[in-house]
């Protein structure tokens, strides 16, 4: 491979691919077709999955563009029972709050339609549940604290790399954000400049699933051509 020094630091050669126009638009077309198609699922079947596709799916995820290249995540991949039986004690006692105290009315008129509510079973039923941290700062090895760039920007794209490459694998996710989420900090043990981001039960659709009926906005609500 053809590397060559700019600005004094190492480059590899790389050629993107490329297609003719019409291979193009149809790739667009098929692409935006399938994804389409992911639906948040919370009927999660307890049907093992082998761990080398997480490994995959967590790989996948790893490939996103980050602020400096800083990789500013760590995947946290549970599936002991006794650990994801805590996390769901603790996150319906959060959700139970919140859906009680902390939203607005608003708020709960709009999840109706959704048909959510605070009690999570799938956080036990799912066979792993990925929970992504980001790492707002790291020490290096004189402990000397040093600030990561972009990390929200950067731990929400490679979360969309990973919901994408679930999909792509045949399995159903859903995004879990019980606020605070302190708590999974504290079950996982992690350290302290990690914050949690994401939670995202994977595993099998249950033999029947029933998604609310939504549809999504057209293009000329979401883009604006300059």
């Amino acid at each position: 491979m053809k590397t060559k020094e700019i600005k004094g630091h190492p480059h590899e050669a790389y050629t993107p691919d490329s297609y003719p126009e019409a291979e193009m638009l149809q790739r667009s077309k098929d692409y935006f077709e399938w994804i389409d198609r992911r639906r948040t699922v919370r009927e999660i079947s307890d049907k093992p999955v082998p761990q080398e596709i997480i490994d995959n799916i967590i790989k996948t995820a790893s490939t996103a563009p980050s602020g400096a290249h800083k990789q500013p995540w760590t995947f946290c991949v549970v599936s002991n029972p006794e650990m994801k039986s805590k996390i769901r004690a603790a996150a319906e006692e959060e959700e139970r709050e919140s859906y009680a105290n902390r939203m607005s009315e608003r708020w709960l008129d709009d999840l109706k339609p959704i048909g959510t509510d605070d009690v999570k079973p799938f956080l036990e039923s799912a066979p792993y549940l990925i929970i992504v941290f980001k790492r707002v700062f790291e020490r290096d090895e004189d402990g000397i604290k040093y600030n990561n760039y972009y990390v929200n920007e950067s731990v929400g794209i490679a979360s969309g790399f990973l919901i994408s490459a679930i999909h792509n694998a045949g399995l159903v996710t859903l995004t879990h954000t019980p606020s605070p989420m302190n708590f999974l900090q504290e079950i996982l043990e992690r350290p302290e400049n990690e914050r949690a981001f994401l939670l995202l039960p994977v595993g099998y659709a249950e033999d029947e699933v029933y998604v609310p009926k939504l549809t999504r906005k057209p293009l000329d609500e979401i883009a604006v051509y300059y």
